[in-house]
């Protein structure tokens, strides 16, 4: 059986969406899972094993082989028996219906139940639930039964050598102590994952990040590092220089990459984070996240994890859902206050070494 997997456009939703690949994967062991997605992503899934192959599509790239009547031709040529669609657009029907794949897994939502076998009927747009269930829905239509919101990543050992090459020659201070790296006795650090792609309405104020990560580097005597993307990069030298503390430190002029983000992660003690994609890389990893939710709902991408707090501003404009602030203000995340930021970080971290700094 050879089985085609349309996964998500964003970083997040694709991890989110792991939990039903693993259901896939136990339920068709001996199937050909072909996940079917966008260049960007492909590193997050990297080394789970979740997926045999990958077939990259990018309408927009520069590759002609990646879109087109060309990706279209490659696909026919898979001869897929099954393809499941994450995603909800007519344009993932479209190319599920081309492909000549026999069964057709996926909602039937704008306009697409015709090119569907197998028509799942979607719950209401204007009412948010979380888009983990939504996937799993779909797992349960093609037979798998042993459903779990135990999400997956893996860290390839060449990214965690680029993270080990980042902190070699750097003296760290943990709780209290300042050590030198060693791969015997690696860094225990507080992350800070500041920006995302949605758009700027996500983006809790830099000036506050870094007032928390003095805090944080002060106060409990503890490093403080912040993951970033490429386009990030400006917003997290200017935190960790504006911290103005020798344990504030940013990744920003290193080669970055999505392995890397998530090794970073995985090593931390705690992560504080913006509702963007690598917020869902501490779950996997067990590790405990503070998210700082401005207009996006919670609800959608709830994901069930004890170890995760959200911080969310009641207001009567929000959540809006939208990338830019309507109102020009930006309440819902400026109101936020570092103060309460800070507060969930003490509850998260061991207080006894602030309490020895303090007293």
């Amino acid at each position: 059986m050879k089985l085609a997997i349309f996964l998500p456009n964003w970083i997040g939703d694709v991890v989110m969406a792991t939990p039903t690949l693993r259901a896939v994967r136990d339920h068709f062991p001996t199937a050909e899972i072909v996940g079917i997605m966008r260049p960007y992503v492909a590193d997050v899934l990297a080394g789970t094993g979740l997926i045999d192959r990958t077939l990259f599509y990018n309408p927009r790239g520069k590759n002609p082989t990646q879109r087109g009547f060309s990706f279209v031709r490659t696909l026919r040529n898979e001869r897929f028996d099954t393809a499941l669609l994450l995603p909800n657009s007519l344009r993932t029907g479209t190319l599920a219906w081309l492909s000549g794949a026999k069964r057709r897994v996926g909602f039937a939502r704008d306009w697409r139940g015709l090119l569907l076998t197998d028509r799942v009927t979607p719950k209401s747009k204007s009412v948010p639930h979380p888009v983990m269930d939504e996937y799993l829905r779909l797992a349960e239509q093609l037979g798998c039964s042993n459903t779990t919101h135990q999400m997956e990543l893996a860290v390839l050992p060449e990214d965690q050598a680029k993270l080990d090459d980042f902190w070699s020659n750097r003296w760290l201070m943990v709780d209290g102590e300042w050590q030198q790296f060693s791969q015997e006795n690696p860094p225990s650090y507080v992350c800070f994952n500041t920006g995302g792609a949605f758009g700027a309405a996500k983006n809790w104020p830099r000036e506050y990040f870094a007032k928390l990560a003095y805090r944080v580097a002060t106060e409990f005597n503890k490093t403080v590092l912040i993951v970033c993307g490429p386009s990030e990069r400006d917003d997290a030298r200017w935190i960790a220089a504006e911290a103005r503390h020798p344990s504030v430190l940013s990744l920003a002029d290193v080669p970055l990459s999505i392995g890397l983000t998530k090794a970073a992660i995985r090593q931390s003690e705690l992560l504080v984070t913006t509702d963007s994609g690598p917020r869902h890389f501490a779950a996997p990893f067990g590790k405990p996240v503070i998210t700082l939710f401005g207009p996006t709902h919670i609800a959608w991408s709830e994901t069930y994890y004890g170890r995760g707090e959200h911080l969310q501003l009641k207001l009567d404009c929000g959540p809006c859902q939208q990338r830019e602030c309507p109102l020009k203000h930006h309440r819902c995340l400026r109101d936020l206050s570092v103060d309460t930021v800070f507060a969930a970080v003490e509850r998260h971290l061991d207080k006894k070494w602030r309490l020895r700094i303090v007293a």
